[in-house]
């Protein structure tokens, strides 16, 4: 008899044949084994309301979402899906620093608006990123592929801070390693790539962004709470720094109501760092493979701890 499982949204052709070829899928959680779910809240109530569970793949990285303390009460194992995502990431990450550079949403809309009919005013004229400073908070895995990209493909110089020092990145992309707020205060383009965590909730803050040159860019795409985002809104409304370019925010999803989307020297993707369907399709099958791997035990599973 194959093991049940539920299935919180749809998946892609290639990962819902591995799921039926393994398991039967149910129409209520409270019948399930295993939970496959994009960007899942798991806490008590959940855990305490549906007593066969056994797994949560989570399709994601991050799993700030899970109560580690109760699935461990209620013997619920938290598998995610690292690695596949990491340079897709990474590709989002760079067009954000260049459509913040170069003014790319503003330009669009400025032409369509049918405002073209000569040259362009120097007020829409942007910046250039290559030969420029680049700092990075986090250098991991996606961290890495950022640095490549712009290392290589900008000439770039690279800045790091992370809770431990990376000789071998430090002597593959010549990277200097500073402290959090001498990154701030040094580099051109400023990135955040560190997991949310107690340590790192708030950890880029209104002294941080204040170090920031007139001419910086400021882009987010780990996770929003990792910014004070009320300081960074004011920041941007008294156009400290030239930009910012988010794809992660305090909560989500935002409405057009919010105050960053008052403002135009922002630009704002809705959390779509892996959104390709390539990559949400390896991601959905790493998650299937992680369930087999706990349920049928077969192969090896990502689990988080």
């Amino acid at each position: 008899m194959k093991p049940t499982i539920y299935i919180e949204r749809a998946l892609y052709d290639e990962p819902m044949a591995l799921v039926q070829q393994h398991f039967t899928v149910v129409d209520s959680l409270q019948e399930a084994e295993g939970y496959i779910v994009p960007m899942g809240k798991i806490d008590e109530a959940l855990l305490a309301a549906n007593p066969k569970l056994k797994v949560v793949s989570n399709i994601a990285v991050g799993y700030d979402g899970f109560d580690l303390e109760a699935m461990q009460k209620y013997g619920v194992v938290g598998t995610h899906t690292p690695h596949v995502l990491d340079a897709t990431v990474a590709d989002l990450t760079v067009a954000l620093i260049l459509a913040v550079a170069r003014k790319i949403p503003q330009m669009d809309e400025w032409l369509r608006a049918g405002h073209w009919q000569g040259g362009v005013a120097d007020t829409y004229f942007g910046m250039d990123i290559h030969q420029k400073k680049l700092g990075i908070v986090g250098l991991g895995r996606i961290g890495e592929q950022i640095v490549k990209r712009l290392h290589n493909g900008f000439d770039m110089e690279v800045y790091y801070y992370n809770r431990s020092r990376h000789q071998d990145l430090e002597e593959t992309y010549d990277a200097t390693y500073l402290s959090l707020n001498e990154l701030f205060a040094t580099c051109d383009v400023v990135l955040t790539m560190v997991p949310l965590t107690a340590e790192t909730t708030g950890m880029i803050g209104r002294e941080q962004l204040d170090l920031l040159q007139a001419h910086a860019i400021f882009v987010n795409t780990a996770r929003g709470l990792v910014v004070d985002e009320a300081a960074l809104v004011q920041a941007l409304q008294n156009k400290q720094f030239f930009g910012a370019g988010l794809d992660v925010f305090a909560q989500e999803p935002i409405g057009a109501d919010h105050p960053l989307c008052q403002l135009d020297n922002v630009v704002l993707t809705p959390h779509i760092g892996s959104a390709t369907v390539a990559t949400r399709t390896a991601m959905q099958l790493q998650a299937v493979r992680n369930t087999i791997a706990v349920l049928k035990q077969q192969g090896e599973a990502y689990i988080v701890k």
